[in-house]
This record gives structure tokens, C-alpha cells and sequence, in this order.
């Protein structure tokens, strides 16, 4: 879904992946790094995102981490993204985090269904992220469901719209969009931050 927003908003938008704030674990050992909850909050940089984030609503440009899911390190690269009048921020545990709301002007909260999410995460670590499937199925018995149930699902208490099926909900996409045109209408280049 925030693909499709920032597609519809063109140059109005950036957007930013939660994903890509994950904590280096360059550091350790390849098999203490397999034992990494990675789908916890903790394992994230939040205050980082929130920063960048604030920084980008202040008009001022900021230096991306990027991740290798493979090795679980961070590049000595970054990505600069440039201020634009919306911030997207994509993840499915930022509402989950009191420092991240706090930065989002809307919260929007996609509810896809259990097998769907199921099929997307298996499709996404084998063909992506080069993972056996008896490493997906452990991980996703081990910590994926459990933080869904502990963090994910009772963080949509904290969304301003629920919508369901994201990316495929046309109508639920058009409304957004332009409600974030009429804003930026009305406030002219003002900056926000929805968080999907």
C-alpha cells in the first residue's frame, strides 16, 4: 500500500522502510546472529527512524541505512532521500512503537489475513532473502507469529483507518491520496508523515 501512495503522489512523497533500520549484526557470529529475534521490536533502530523522520518533516535531508537480509549487516552505504512534502514510513511494527507514532500524522494500519501474510513472507525469504524453507517455518513458529500477536495485531488500536488488503483496496489507496492532496492543497508545502 505505501508503494501505491507514493506512486500516486509522485515527487510529493518519499518513503521510508522500517526494514532498513534494523541494528547491525556484523559483529557477531553468523550462528549468534541466527538467534536474533529479528521480529521484535528491540531489533530495529526506532529512535533513528524517528529521527529521520523528523528530520525529513523539517525539511532537511538524511542518509538511509541499507540492510542485507542475507547477512544481517548494514552497508557502509547509505541512500540520501531528499525532503518532500509526505513521509511515508512503511512497517508492520511501527505502530507497535510510542517513539515512531508520535512522528506520524496519520496512522494507517493494513489488516491482510493470516495465510496471506503467510504465503508473502514465504515467497519473500526464499525468493529474495535466500532462505531454506525449514528456516522460514522455524522462524515463523519461533518469533514471527508470536510478536504478530504480542505487537503487530493490538497496535491497530492506534491506527486512524484500518483497511483491509492494502495494495489491492483501490478505493481505500484513492481516498488516501486525496486526502494527503487536499492537505497539501490547504497547507500549501506543509510536511506529514503518514505511517502505514
Amino acid at each position: 500500500m505505501a508503494a501505491e501512495i507514493e506512486k500516486a503522489l509522485g515527487p510529493a512523497a518519499v518513503k521510508l522502510d522500517h526494514d532498513s533500520y534494523y541494528f547491525d549484526q556484523s559483529h557477531l557470529s553468523a550462528e549468534e546472529r541466527a538467534k536474533i529475534n529479528y521480529d521484535h521490536p528491540d531489533s530495529l533502530d526506532n529512535n533513528l527512524l524517528a529521527a529521520h523522520v523528523a528530520q525529513l518533516k523539517s525539511g532537511v535531508a538524511i542518509e538511509k541505512p541499507l540492510y542485507d537480509f542475507k547477512t544481517h549487516a548494514r552497508s557502509a552505504e547509505t541512500l540520501r532521500i531528499e525532503p518532500a512534502p509526505v513521509v511515508i514510513v512503511e512497517g508492520i511494527l511501527t505502530l507497535a512503537i510510542e517513539t515512531l507514532r508520535s512522528t506520524f500524522d496519520i496512522k494507517i494500519y493494513v489488516d491482510t489475513d493470516a495465510d496471506i501474510r503467510l504465503m508473502r513472507r514465504i515467497r519473500r525469504d526464499l525468493e529474495q532473502r535466500g532462505r531454506a524453507f525449514a528456516d522460514v517455518r522455524k522462524q515463523y513458529y519461533d518469533t514471527v507469529r508470536p510478536m504478530h500477536l504480542a505487537f503487530v495485531e493490538p497496535s491497530k488500536r492506534y491506527a486512524d483507518l484500518i483497511v483491509p488488503e492494502g495494495g489491492q483496496n483501490r478505493i481505500a489507496i484513492d481516498l488516501i491520496v486525496g486526502r494527503i492532496r487536499l492537505f497539501l492543497q490547504e497547507n500549501g508545502s506543509g510536511r506529514s508523515a503518514p505511517g502505514a
